[in-house]
């Protein structure tokens, strides 16, 4: 967790000291844009965090396995994690450079809005249900369902494009394009909050399992 954390604050700094700055003529808020070195990573890590809550309720679907059970739980947390990232650097800029934080009218801020509240839901919801089949068959049916929003959200831009520009990968047209400063700058934060990332997961799973054991003991005490 410390080296992808140490691994993307390098790559906030680069991107506060080290990337080219923007036009006054294009952007409104031309230094505002540098929090991005912070949301667009954040907001791939969520895009895994997703997928891994996709696995996680498959594989409790499909097997009933415990693992999966596990590993749904904690990338639903983790989605809540990096989803709130980005959902909050968001509106710093939207602020600076469009005058309001949220455009309701854009597919893909509000698809990625309804992605961040489904796993505050789960997150949630895990911890104040009790622990049943049917309450698992729920949680995993969500869970597979919200994974339905990761490829709309991801093509959002290019499919009704609004006020958030279109700065993906794969991306073409206008604002497509992204500079190669820029473009390593964004994988340098992005490698580091994935180790990071896989470092909370690793700590999170330690967390459960003995959490589990103390239950099992608790159980023969009484």
């Amino acid at each position: 967790m410390l080296v992808g954390l140490a691994i993307a604050g390098i790559g906030m700094v680069l991107g506060l000291t080290y990337a080219p700055s923007m036009s006054a003529e294009t952007w409104n808020a031309p230094e505002a844009y540098r929090i991005i070195f912070w949301h667009v990573p954040a907001a791939w890590t969520s895009f895994i965090a997703f997928g891994m809550l996709f696995v996680g309720s498959l594989a409790w679907f499909w097997k009933r396995s415990e693992w999966g059970w596990t590993l749904s739980g904690i990338a639903a947390e983790l989605s809540l994690l990096f989803g709130c990232c980005v959902i909050i650097s968001g509106p710093v800029w939207g602020t600076a450079e469009w005058g309001v934080p949220w455009d309701w009218t854009d597919v893909r801020l509000n698809s990625f809005g309804v992605l961040s509240a489904l796993a505050l839901f789960l997150v949630m919801a895990r911890r104040s249900q009790p622990d049943t089949p049917e309450f698992r068959d729920v949680y995993a049916g969500i869970g597979l369902f919200g994974f339905l929003l990761v490829p709309l959200t991801y093509m959002a831009t290019r499919w009704w494009q609004e006020r958030h520009p279109c700065v993906t990968v794969g991306c073409e047209g206008d604002g497509g394009g992204v500079d190669s400063v820029v473009y390593s700058i964004w994988l340098l934060s992005f490698v580091g909050m994935a180790i990071m990332m896989i470092g909370q997961a690793m700590v999170s799973a330690e967390v459960q399992k003995c959490e589990r054991r103390l239950a099992e003991l608790q159980n023969r005490m009484d």
